[in-house]
């Protein structure tokens, strides 16, 4: 039997600006609810989340240059990442109904030919929508980033840029349960807010409405910072690289400020980094999925015992899906930005 399948593709690359809506569609198709005949090791997957992450921007550039990215450059045409249920299938680790999350498709069936990109979902008894976020790979990518590169310790000082976004809370609350003390910086008093109430933050402010980023953190961090995990880039991290203290880490996972700039931001204060020993560190969630295991069943105890809290930023349709993608890069999102389709 054919049903109708909606699917959102880039329309055109998108390169020194800020993305909109026009530069993706909707596109109507049509697939049968069976693996094609002859196809081993292939399956049918019905999306029920469709994940907005700001590492998707990259990829909706065209990369000539050489430039290392963390993920190939999306094809005209291409679509990307979700959460679903298994319809049919011809590869023998996977039955009709097994729940996984993976790299589907933004659309609302995916036909998987490499299903070595899906994983199946171990606690379908906690929202399946956690598994675009704080038990997929934004919750990897969190787990990552502070306990496997910044190997934080009890007592470190940690601050979080982009702190209430899908990563950044999740950040947080591990370095919490880690003792450490941890501020975070977000783009609203709302959000600055949540960090405190939410997410147990000791300390955050709204770096839109500070004079110097450099003051703030002397004020936030008056002995120094141990750990820095930079979402953005930019002027925090060259206002950050002044506080780090002796034997200090600042994990690089992302730098959603320079994502839209035709010429990227330089960073003038590198030279700290030398007297004090600090360590600056990128990293690519692709080069830890070996820890996933562990990490998700960590992770799962964490919520069941309230020590992780997630909010979600949910919208409904695929037609969403676009608006809600571009909504990431102003700031229009609170908490986990993801698109419910079933």
């Amino acid at each position: 039997m054919a049903v109708r399948n909606q699917k959102v593709v880039l329309k055109r690359h998108v390169t020194g600006r800020f993305p909109v809506e026009e530069d993706m569609e909707i596109v109507a198709d049509t697939v049968e609810l069976r693996v094609p005949a002859g196809l081993k090791k292939a399956v049918l997957v019905k999306n029920l989340y469709l994940s907005c992450d700001p590492w998707m921007r990259g990829r909706m550039s065209k990369h000539d240059d050489g430039v290392a990215v963390p993920a190939p450059d999306f094809v005209i045409g291409e679509v990307n990442f979700g959460v679903g249920k298994v319809v049919d299938s011809t590869h023998p680790e996977f039955n009709a109904g097994d729940l996984v999350w993976g790299m589907s498709g933004w659309e609302e069936y995916t036909l998987v030919t490499q299903p070595e990109s899906l994983n199946k979902i171990n606690h379908p008894k906690l929202p399946l929508s956690y598994y675009t976020g704080v038990l997929g790979m934004t919750g990897l990518t969190a787990y990552a980033g502070i306990i496997e590169v910044g190997r934080p310790k009890r007592g470190d000082a940690v601050f979080v840029s982009a702190a209430s976004g899908a990563v950044g809370q999740i950040v947080g609350q591990l370095a919490k349960i880690a003792g450490c003390y941890v501020v975070g910086s977000a783009g609203s008093d709302e959000k600055v807010a949540l960090l405190k109430t939410k997410f147990g933050y000791d300390d955050a402010f709204n770096y839109k409405s500070e004079k110097s980023l450099a003051a703030t953190l002397k004020r936030c961090f008056p002995d120094g910072i141990d750990i820095y995990y930079d979402n953005v880039g930019g002027a925090t991290l060259d206002a950050a690289l002044l506080h780090m203290r002796r034997g200090g880490r600042v994990v690089v996972c992302g730098m959603i400020s320079q994502y839209n700039l035709e010429e990227p931001d330089g960073v003038r204060n590198l030279v700290c980094i030398i007297p004090k020993s600090v360590r600056v560190e990128g990293f690519n969630v692709g080069n830890y999925f070996h820890v996933y295991a562990k990490f998700e069943e960590e992770m799962a105890g964490y919520i069941k015992e309230g020590k992780v809290v997630v909010v979600e930023d949910v919208v409904e349709g695929i037609e969403k899906a676009p608006a809600a993608l571009i909504g990431l890069f102003s700031g229009r999102n609170v908490g986990k930005q993801l698109v419910a389709l079933a």
